[in-house]
């Protein structure tokens, strides 16, 4: 099982604490570190994804349950944006964020804001939020927004302006609970439905037709 590079730090401080407390005889307090490093350890596992192939496809750029597929009406990041995704990701999901159309990166932009339940409406106008904008081969463009919600405290984003990614690709993670929002232009057909659980870079849940 491979991990995010971002958890090491996290993981090693709780195994040393853990073993340290072992060794002082704090049995109790090394059984609890020892869960917690394992507990963070779950959280930033990075397991390997079946990317599907084929042309046109979209794929989840996260785990966790849809709890929102809604109508754009107007986004001033996403103009020709018809239709909006939300993934909420619970502390127990993979929180590795995926591309989900090969392309390259247009638009960076970070937006700084509030630490709202992910799973809120609102969550995704007013939380603290990484937004891309990927452009295809033909040119249209799809937008991925990483927000953080109530215990996630950092966005990792791992792309930059300019880059070329690919379908599946990890491009970044929200520490500890969070919620993705993908955002499609008219010319998809969403095939995911409110309440599903996706894998990120291995679920379907659009396609270009």
């Amino acid at each position: 099982m491979k991990f995010a590079r971002e958890g090491f730090p996290l993981i090693l401080s709780a195994a040393v604490l853990a073993l340290l407390a072992f060794v002082a005889s704090w049995f109790l307090i090394g059984i609890v570190l020892s869960l917690l490093a394992f507990a963070i350890a779950g959280f930033f596992r990075d397991p390997e994804r079946v990317i599907p192939e084929g042309e046109g496809l979209i794929v989840a750029p996260a785990d966790g349950k849809i709890v929102s597929v809604a109508g754009v009406e107007r986004d001033a990041r996403f103009a020709t944006a018809a239709t909006r995704i939300s993934i909420f990701l619970s502390p127990l999901d993979v929180h590795i964020n995926r591309m989900p159309v090969a392309g390259r990166i247009a638009e960076v932009e970070y937006r700084p804001g509030k630490f709202l339940a992910a799973y809120k409406e609102e969550s995704s106008r007013q939380n603290e939020q990484n937004a891309l904008g990927i452009v295809d081969v033909l040119g249209r463009k799809i937008g991925v927004v990483q927000i953080a919600g109530v215990l996630a405290r950092r966005i990792v984003c791992r792309v930059k302006l300019g880059d070329n990614v690919a379908r599946g690709e990890r491009f970044g993670l929200i520490m500890f609970g969070s919620r993705t929002d993908l955002y499609l232009p008219a010319g998809c057909r969403v095939e995911a439905v409110e309440g599903q659980r996706v894998k990120g870079g291995e679920t379907i849940i659009g396609r270009f037709v």
